[in-house]
């Protein structure tokens, strides 16, 4: 008896949900068509009209859309500027000197060994080849994002991992033992020191 009412009970569902599906999609149906291409609800645009509406938003004239907006963004200027650290005396020392660079837009840095890439606050690093450890002159480090957790001073670093570093003074350096160099994609100010 129990086997009957369970297959009777599962051919309506099956039925019922057979019959609401087919009235659900006759009224889909007609909300999609809600105009021809080429008419005034869905008009058809040339390629030379996008092309001078991406022209007119990347010289910075007419209305800005989210097209040109991404456009805008990514080519945005990047700021660089070249110190050199002196010692007590005054002199520039070359063997000691530091490339400071802020951008927001991904940059690919080569950090030799014994180089360290120190971080500024906010940026973060993407560890692309090599063998890396965190950087740090506290307890804390960076944060890898991508799996979720903190990496401790010493602590090696993961490929393809997106790391964040939250305050400034800390980054990452070459492996010890390590003959071959870094190359690190960088979004935000770093020094190379």
């Amino acid at each position: 008896m129990k086997s009957r009412y369970k297959v009777s009970l599962a051919a309506v569902l099956l039925g019922g949900g057979i019959v609401a599906g087919s009235l659900m999609n006759n009224s889909v149906n007609g909300a999609s068509s809600s105009g021809q291409p080429g008419t005034a609800d869905d008009p058809v645009v040339t390629k030379s009209y996008v092309d001078q509406k991406i022209a007119q938003a990347i010289k910075g004239g007419g209305t800005a859309s989210s097209t040109s907006s991404k456009t805008t963004s990514s080519t945005a200027p990047a700021t660089n500027t070249t110190t050199s650290n002196t010692t007590s005396s005054g002199t520039s020392n070359a063997a000691k000197s530091s490339t400071v660079e802020q951008t927001e837009a991904l940059k690919v840095v080569d950090v030799k060994p014994g180089q360290k890439l120190i971080a500024k606050a906010g940026s973060e690093f993407i560890l692309r080849n090599g063998y890396a450890v965190v950087y740090s002159m506290d307890a804390s480090g960076a944060i890898d994002i991508t799996s979720g957790t903190e990496i401790v001073h010493n602590q090696a670093v993961d490929k393809n991992h997106l790391l964040s570093f939250p305050r400034e003074g800390r980054g990452i350096q070459v492996k010890e033992g390590q003959k071959f160099g870094l190359v690190v994609m960088v979004r935000g100010g770093y020094t190379v020191q």
